[in-house]
């Protein structure tokens, strides 16, 4: 017999008994499906069994591991589906491209268009493949007969990305006969799947699904188009270049082609910066440049950019930043935990904003704030503006786009951008870099850098920050004039050699250890590449150092 500890509680399990079994014992005392467990500290399926004793908690859909397996295991599903339904001869990739409305864009090339029919029968086909509740089989091969047998089933992105791989083994999951490699774990069997659409969506589909917040219900399909153009053009660059997933990245830097691919990036990011400033350029009633993104996003680099461009195209920017209008401290709101809480508009002084911003429009002459983080009082040094005919601000924040944070301004004297960190690269064709991770493997590295910030603290505080993004920011993207992405396809490269000592850092009995251990995993999949040949210019110098701006 096993000691299984759980809750504190000691239990007797014989050995071999696996945590499917226990985790059933135990489902009665939580509101949603057990899918994964934690034993001593390591993420663990639950087809795995007990064989000494040991202490576990268990995981539902309703966490982000959870919910990060219940979707790997609906694309599996669907992807079985689809050869069912279109036939293997007839499919030539199957492309698991970019998260959007809380599902996946995906597209279908190969003998057959996409079409409402297809949809439909592979729906069904999965709802069939769910009932039957199939075991999801997992095993374990050498990579280089995994590349060999990816290759027999085209699956040619796999067949090079583990070209790359430094391990020995990969891990193979399966629906009976349908093998296919997913970054990450699943769910023991299909019967734990219930809950997916699919859309006809521009020139492929999506698949939605559960969210952690309501993990047995398909969210409302709503596509947000702006982003997806975005995304598109994104997804059109790599294309354009040959590198649409980690293994041709891999490739291209082992030929020696890094600096190549560098110089592209930047300059297809100044070309776009350039863009926007002519825009604004040519419309003299913008004033207000409003500018706001998630976290990490370069929102700051962006504006510096930006401005050089405003002044090559005649005008004079002066940048603002809305956190130098927070309300003084002690009347900062707090949350739910009694923290201050610095994301929500009432921690900005709108009134007196809006008072400042109007007399600037009229051209009045205003004193300009300074907000003290010390001592947590806004302050006035004697700093002045006065708007000429030629002069424009460039305000920065995460309310940007918020209407309700500049409700006095008239809407043609603003212009709004929206800038994010949109990852256009995918591991292979199935499994998608998250642009989330993107965004918190910089922001690991800057806060180590800069702040002295680890990151057991960066892990441990970024669901506050995304819980603040999603509330604060994501719900007016679709109102900016324009959208920047500032995520460049070489630079998970770069970030790897800062970020892994780092992760490395975080004990293996912190809470904060299994989304490091993750994050190591994902990191391993990418060649590292030196900082030597970036522009001191870059967005990315504002996370690694060395950039020419006060970043």
């Amino acid at each position: 017999m096993c000691k299984v500890i759980i809750n504190d509680v000691e239990y007797e399990y014989p050995e071999g008994t696996s945590f499917l079994k226990i985790a059933e014992d135990f489902q009665k005392d939580y509101d949603n499906k057990i899918v994964l467990v934690i034993k001593d500290g390591k993420l663990t399926e639950l087809f795995k069994k007990v064989n000494h004793d040991c202490r576990i908690s268990f995981l539902t859909v309703a966490s982000k591991p959870g919910n990060d397996a219940y979707r790997r295991s609906a694309t599996l599903i669907m992807m079985k589906a689809f050869y069912d339904v279109v036939g293997r001869k007839n499919i030539e990739k199957i492309y698991v491209q970019y998260s959007i409305s809380r599902g996946y864009y995906c597209t279908l090339r190969g003998k057959v268009k996409i079409s409402q029919e297809i949809i439909d029968e592979v729906k069904l086909r999965m709802r069939a493949i769910v009932s039957e509740n199939i075991p999801i089989n997992k095993r374990t091969i050498g990579t280089t007969a995994a590349a060999q047998m990816f290759s027999r089933h085209g699956m040619y992105d796999k067949e090079k990305l583990f070209r790359f791989r430094r391990a020995s083994k990969v891990n193979v999951y399966s629906i009976k006969d349908f093998e296919d490699y997913y970054y990450g774990y699943m769910v023991p069997s299909t019967g734990y799947i219930k809950n997916f659409d699919l859309f006809l969506y521009d020139e492929g589909f999506v698949i939605q699904l559960p969210t952690t917040e309501e993990p047995d219900k398909v969210p409302e399909f709503c596509p947000q188009e702006k982003l997806f153009i975005v995304l598109k053009e994104s997804e059109k660059w790599g294309e354009m270049y040959k590198i649409d997933t980690v293994g041709a990245l891999n490739d291209e830097i082992s030929k020696g082609n890094i600096r190549d691919i560098m110089l592209v990036a930047e300059a297809l990011q100044e070309k776009k910066i350039a863009e926007i400033a002519t825009v604004i350029a040519n419309d003299r009633s913008k004033k207000f440049i409003m500018i706001a993104g998630p976290s990490s996003s370069g929102k700051t680099s962006f504006s510096h950019r930006l401005s050089i461009q405003l002044k090559a195209n005649g005008l004079n920017p002066y940048p603002i930043g809305i956190d130098n209008y927070f309300v003084d401290r002690e009347f900062t709101p707090r949350d739910k935990d009694g923290k201050y809480n610095f994301e929500i508009l009432e921690a900005i002084d709108v009134l007196q904003f809006n008072k400042d911003m109007t007399n600037l429009l009229e051209g009045k002459e205003v004193s300009m704030p300074t907000y003290n983080f010390i001592t947590g009082k806004r302050e006035y040094n004697g700093e002045t503006l006065k708007l000429g005919s030629d002069d424009i601000l460039v305000i920065e924040g995460i309310h940007g786009l918020n209407d309700k944070l500049s409700y006095t301004l008239p809407k043609e004297s603003k212009y709004k951008i929206y800038i994010s960190a949109l990852t256009q690269l995918n591991i292979d064709e199935h499994n998608r870099v998250s642009t989330t991770d993107g965004r918190l493997i910089r922001r690991i590295v800057r806060d180590a850098r800069t702040r002295g910030i680890s990151a057991k603290q960066t892990i441990n505080r970024w669901k506050s920050v995304r819980d603040g993004e999603e509330s604060n920011i994501f719900p007016f993207q679709e109102q900016a004039d324009v959208m920047f992405n500032s995520a460049l396809i070489y630079e998970l490269c770069v970030l790897k050699q800062f970020a892994e000592p780092l992760l490395f850092g975080i004990e293996r009995d912190c809470p904060e250890f299994i989304e490091a251990n993750r994050l190591l995993k994902f990191l391993d999949y990418f060649l590292g590449v030196d900082t030597e040949d970036i522009p001191k210019n870059s967005l990315l110098r504002e996370f690694v150092g060395g950039s020419c701006f006060n970043v």
